[in-house]
């Protein structure tokens, strides 16, 4: 996280978004929970097949009810921890499958679980960013990653946190300081407009590992 945060310019909640089209995440669900069997075991297709059941009852709800029981899912699936513990690495990106064959994650994989979930779901990429803030916990000012949503180009967002469980809007949540965002179409910074987003070499390493897996993001 720390090489992203260096060399972003700050960035405020509330900048516009310039909204397109992009394709849903699609995958089969009976190829994912075999691929999780045969290469993490029994424990991982169960976790997968929760994750499964849990999209196919946010499915029939409004975008409320899918960003409400896709934040509960992971935040109660994962158990929070570092990269260095969980991977041996100092930064590693899970897929969301990874994430649940081990049941733990730092905040990006919250993230990233979250934001292909709501893809899976029909929310528009357009209404979500992963955002790079700056986390103010006690006397300790740490970096850490929210996920944003934008119910329409110009609104506050509402903030997915693996902090807290509530969902709110950034106005309640002042212990967050945004540094920059990205999601698919690009990263946002103020004053230069959207940057593709293949500047970030981790997040292309993320999308080919799903690709192999058998996501289609």
């Amino acid at each position: 996280m720390r090489g992203l945060l260096q060399g972003l310019t700050v960035l405020v909640w509330g900048l516009a978004l310039a909204w397109g089209s992009a394709p849903a995440l699609t995958f089969d669900p009976s190829h994912l929970a075999a691929y999780a069997r045969q290469h993490y075991g029994a424990k991982a297709e169960r976790a997968v097949n929760a994750w499964q059941a849990m999209l196919s009852q946010a499915a029939g709800g409004d975008e409320q009810e899918k960003l409400r029981q896709t934040n509960a899912f992971w935040n109660q699936a994962l158990i929070g921890g570092e990269d260095i513990t969980i991977w041996g690495k100092t930064d590693y990106w899970a897929t969301p499958l990874e994430s649940l064959a081990k049941g733990a994650g730092d905040c990006e994989d919250y993230v990233i679980g979250k934001y292909f979930s709501l893809l899976r779901l029909g929310v528009p990429p357009e209404k979500l960013r992963l955002v790079y803030v700056r986390a103010q916990i006690g006397s300790q000012s740490i970096a850490h990653m929210v996920l944003g949503y934008y119910p329409t180009p110009q609104a506050e967002p509402l903030v997915l946190d693996s902090l807290i469980d509530r969902i709110q809007p950034a106005h309640l949540r002042p212990d967050l300081t945004p540094v920059f965002s990205f999601n698919a179409e690009g990263v946002y910074v103020p004053g230069g407009g959207r940057r593709s987003v293949d500047q970030i070499g981790r997040w292309r390493d993320l999308l080919g590992k799903m690709r192999a897996e058998g996501f289609q993001p």
